[in-house]
């Protein structure tokens, strides 16, 4: 089947699983989000492990989709993995150390004998959820702005600016999707709290939290949108020439109308669950999620599939990483096709893991009678 294909078929075929995948772990922002709101959606400890219990019971979910993620990523396109994890290391270890603090936090917040103290742990918590998210979106923002990079002739990165990636918080432009993100997750949080938790306080202060973050994310968000439509993006013409000119990701969306239907109606479904969520609405996430998914998947089709190349290089232009020049060869792209039929399998077991987890909704009442809580 795969092997009927021709190269730049794969090609296209694995960017689209990528793009699915990180549409997926953006929404999974949502534990990220909720770790940034325990403290304003409590008022005593009871409550803040109800909170936390919820989050810790998903967050291993997360994780499930990051590894998918990476491993697509490196089978796939093996040439932006070794660049931006080799180039970039500094900015790539802030971000896994955020998420190994988030990790351990769950595993050792209320352990007997905790010499730090659960307030540490909660600590931690929150730098994963605000720092990290942050982080990665100053990353994929990335995409849009361009890195110092360059690449030999045996595709040997160098890396040109001693931050080695942290160089990328130099430019303020680059803020506005790690802003954004941070404060989608903080809806996605509030939303998904209302969905699994059975508690009229906590509820009530979702909702307030919800309407405030969901008009910081739409000024950001929309201020990144702006700026990358507007902004000289890098061309990539029919011989692989990378030149920068004016408007080139909007015209990837004008070329692509598919991709264009696809961010307007992740935008309308974000709005609608904003709306739904201000409303009371307990099924909200469901509608964020699928809008985030939608608006995430088109995006990141955008910048790979259309005349642009998506991991640019501002040190030199010809080191910019298309999924041409990006990708695995013929035969690794066909066997990994085959192995990506099992992606939908996984899916579902995170569907079924989490129906059976949220069977019963969260109350005081179960968490003061637990014996296992994060």
């Amino acid at each position: 089947m795969f092997f009927g294909l021709e190269l730049e078929a794969l090609q296209i075929y694995w960017w689209v699983i990528l793009s699915l995948l990180g549409g997926l772990l953006v929404f999974m922002f949502f534990v990220q989000g909720g770790q940034t709101l325990m403290d304003e959606l409590s008022s005593n400890p009871l409550e803040k492990t109800m909170l936390i219990n919820s989050l810790g019971r998903k967050w291993e979910l997360g994780f499930t989709t990051l590894v998918l993620f990476g491993g697509a990523a490196f089978a796939a396109f093996p040439l932006f993995y070794s660049t931006s994890f080799g180039g970039a290391y500094w900015a790539w270890l802030a971000i896994l150390l955020c998420f190994i603090l988030q990790a351990v936090s769950y595993e050792y917040r209320l352990k007997e004998n905790n010499v730090f103290g659960s307030k540490t742990y909660e600590i931690f918590l929150k730098i994963n959820g605000f720092l990290g998210v942050f982080l990665i979106g100053v990353a994929v923002s990335s995409f849009f702005s361009g890195s110092h990079f360059t690449l030999n002739s045996q595709n040997f990165v160098q890396w040109q600016h001693p931050l080695r990636g942290l160089e990328l918080l130099l430019n303020p432009y680059n803020y506005l999707l790690g802003f954004a993100l941070v404060f989608l997750s903080r809806i996605l949080g509030a939303a998904y709290f209302m969905n699994n938790i059975d508690d009229e306080n906590i509820k009530a202060k979702c909702i307030a939290k919800l309407k405030l973050n969901s008009l910081l994310f739409l000024l950001f968000f929309l201020a990144f949108l702006g700026w990358i439509f507007l902004k000289d993006g890098f061309f990539v013409d029919d011989n692989g020439i990378v030149s920068l000119q004016a408007n080139v990701y909007l015209q990837n969306f004008l070329s692509y109308p598919i991709f264009a239907a696809l961010l307007l109606l992740g935008v309308v479904l974000v709005l609608l669950g904003m709306i739904q969520g201000a409303k009371k609405c307990t099924k909200a996430i469901w509608t964020l999620g699928v809008g985030v998914v939608l608006a995430v998947f088109a995006l990141l089709l955008s910048v790979g599939i259309g005349q642009s190349a998506f991991y640019p290089s501002l040190s030199d232009l010809q080191s910019s990483l298309t999924i041409k020049n990006a990708s695995s060869s013929y035969y690794t792209l066909s066997v990994m096709a085959y192995v990506s039929l099992f992606v939908p399998f996984v899916l579902a077991y995170i569907a079924y893991v989490w129906r059976a987890m949220d069977r019963v909704k969260i109350t005081k009442e179960e968490i003061a009678n637990d014996e296992h809580v994060y």
